[in-house]
C-alpha cells in the first residue's frame, strides 16, 4: 500500500477554490455572529439576567463561543488552503524534478547513465 496520494493539479485547483469558498461563507457567518452578544429584551428579572448572560457566553468569550469557533475553523481553513496552494505547486516542482532524474536514469532514451535494464 502506498504512504502517499497523488492530486491532480486540477484537483488541488478545485481544493483550493472550494476553500475560498468556505472561507467566504465563514466570513459571513463571522459577521452574523458578532451581533450574537448584543442579547436584548430578557426582561428585568434575576433569571431573565442569567438567561441573557449565558447567550452572551455562548456567543463569545470562551473558546467553545461561536464567535471564537468561527475564528478558529477560518483559522484551520486558511491554512488548509494555504497549504494546498503552496504544497500543489512543491509537489508539481518535485514531480518535475523525479521525471528528469527517471529520464536520465532511462537506458532506452540515450541519456541515460550507460547502465543495462536489469530485468
Amino acid at each position: 500500500m502506498s504512504d502517499f496520494a497523488r492530486l491532480e493539479p486540477h484537483v488541488v485547483d478545485e481544493i483550493v477554490r472550494i476553500c475560498e469558498v468556505m472561507l467566504r461563507e465563514f466570513e459571513d457567518a463571522q459577521t452574523t455572529a458578532a451581533k450574537l452578544p448584543d442579547v436584548r429584551g430578557f426582561g428585568d428579572f434575576a433569571s431573565a439576567q442569567q438567561l441573557a448572560a449565558g447567550y452572551r457566553r455562548k456567543a463569545s468569550g470562551t473558546p467553545e463561543s461561536a464567535i471564537e469557533r468561527i475564528e478558529q475553523f477560518t483559522l484551520v481553513l486558511t491554512q488548509l488552503r494555504d497549504a494546498f496552494a503552496t504544497g500543489g505547486e512543491a509537489f508539481l516542482d518535485t514531480e518535475a524534478d523525479w521525471a528528469r532524474q527517471l529520464a536520465i536514469t532511462d537506458p532506452d532514451n540515450g541519456t541515460g547513465n550507460g547502465h543495462q535494464n536489469a530485468q
